[in-house]
């Protein structure tokens, strides 16, 4: 994911998160979040794009996936998960990185209130440019958006690399 403060590469967990990995991913080969703001940065907790464009006019989505924030992971510094509304089953394209180990958005139990939010995947490398977006200063965005980045920070691109190469455990 380059944005326009540097590259974030994330690795994707779809043994544990397989809806949301798969709907990740086609957002990411449509190019649904080249061009896309962060646009909600707040220091202490997360940063949040996939939703917006520069002009601030809200993208088009697919339909909603299953929450799938029972499968164990946590809202750790440096793992990425869906953003939703108040509806557990709600997420879309929006997501945010974690920049503090929010406990508080892990999964508990099955209702509306317990659900959580689902972590798909974690930043293997360019989490200082995560630290660099969640340093920007920030103010009142178009209502009703608050913690919108006052210089715009956006996701220029985003791509499917390979995985990185494992060593050999067979030797």
């Amino acid at each position: 994911m380059k944005t326009s403060l540097g590259t974030i590469v994330l690795e994707l967990y779809p043994d544990k998160a397989p809806l949301t990995v798969e709907n990740f991913l086609q957002y990411v080969k449509d190019g649904h979040y080249d061009g896309t703001l962060f646009h909600r940065v707040i220091p202490g907790f997360m940063i949040q794009s996939g939703g917006f464009g520069p002009d601030f006019k809200q993208k088009s989505t697919r339909n909603p996936v299953k929450n799938e924030a029972a499968n164990g992971l946590k809202n750790a510094t440096g793992t990425i998960s869906m953003a939703r509304t108040s509806d557990p089953h709600s997420a879309s394209a929006q997501f945010f990185i974690n920049v503090a180990d929010n406990t508080s958005l892990n999964f508990r139990f099955p209702t509306q209130e317990g659900y959580g939010y689902t972590v798909f995947g974690k930043v293997v490398k360019g989490m200082d440019v995560v630290e660099r977006i969640v340093k920007v200063q920030t103010g009142p965005g178009p209502a009703p958006h608050s913690n919108v980045p006052l210089k715009p920070v956006i996701i220029e691109q985003a791509r499917l690399v390979a995985p990185a190469d494992k060593p050999d455990q067979s030797k």
